[in-house]
């Protein structure tokens, strides 16, 4: 089964400097039908503006996932992790027993990122932080996964949970077919483009919400770049 969830209909926000769209019940948008994806909790659509960003704030017990679509973000941590994510790379932290971190948009563009919380196989652990380029031309045509919580993912971020996140990127008229567990809940989202998802036509930044399917086919409508969660 494949549901559409429309960029359009998304809870969000806009603080100024801060423009966000919240895929799940996050903050000030509130909706307890609407908790999470399985494993995944949180996939928010942040636009920063230029000179801005998240100051110093705490965090514990989830790993967050963030998938710079245009600019780029710097973050600082209370264990000493500082380091700038680009457009189309992927920084991940583990909050573990707690970690204080800021997130700034430093450059003179907007910076656009997906940020994906999932919840951890266990709680407590010593926080982390990483993060790593992805060329979009590695990603052409299949998927490569960018973090995971499973030790034979080589070349992925690790994450301590019993999940995947990939990527991909799809030209008009192609098809990627990517198998998965039908027990397990999949989140796809479209960063850029219009891809069909076994047929359901999904627009960039909708979210399509997917369960008891062995395999997903997508096709590309447009050039597009995919985002994919695969949890528990």
């Amino acid at each position: 089964m494949i549901e559409r969830r429309p960029f359009a209909k998304l809870g969000g926000a806009n603080h100024g400097w801060l423009k966000a769209k919240h895929h799940f019940s996050f903050a000030s948008y509130y909706d307890p039908s609407n908790m999470g994806w399985g494993a995944l909790r949180v996939w928010n659509d942040d636009e920063i503006a230029p000179k801005s960003g998240f100051p110093p704030h705490p965090h514990a017990d989830m790993e967050i996932i963030t998938y710079v679509r245009d600019g780029a973000i710097t973050h600082q941590d209370s264990v000493g992790n500082e380091g700038r994510t680009e457009a189309g790379d992927v920084q991940v932290m583990s909050a573990g027993s707690g970690i204080r971190h800021a997130e700034y948009n430093l450059e003179n563009e907007t910076t656009r990122i997906f940020q994906i919380w999932i919840q951890p196989e266990t709680r407590g652990g010593t926080p982390s932080w990483g993060a790593k380029p992805f060329p979009k031309a590695d990603r052409s045509g299949r998927f490569v996964t960018l973090a995971s919580g499973y030790a034979e993912d080589e070349g992925a971020l690790p994450i301590r949970a019993k999940a995947r996140v990939m990527g991909a990127t799809v030209k008009a008229g192609e098809r990627i077919s990517l198998t998965v567990d039908p027990a397990r809940h999949v989140y796809l989202v479209p960063a850029k483009g219009v891809v069909e998802v076994d047929g359901v036509r999904i627009e960039a930044r909708d979210g399509a919400a997917v369960t008891d399917q062995a395999t997903i086919e997508v096709v590309g409508v447009e050039d597009a770049e995919v985002v994919l969660v695969d949890a528990i």
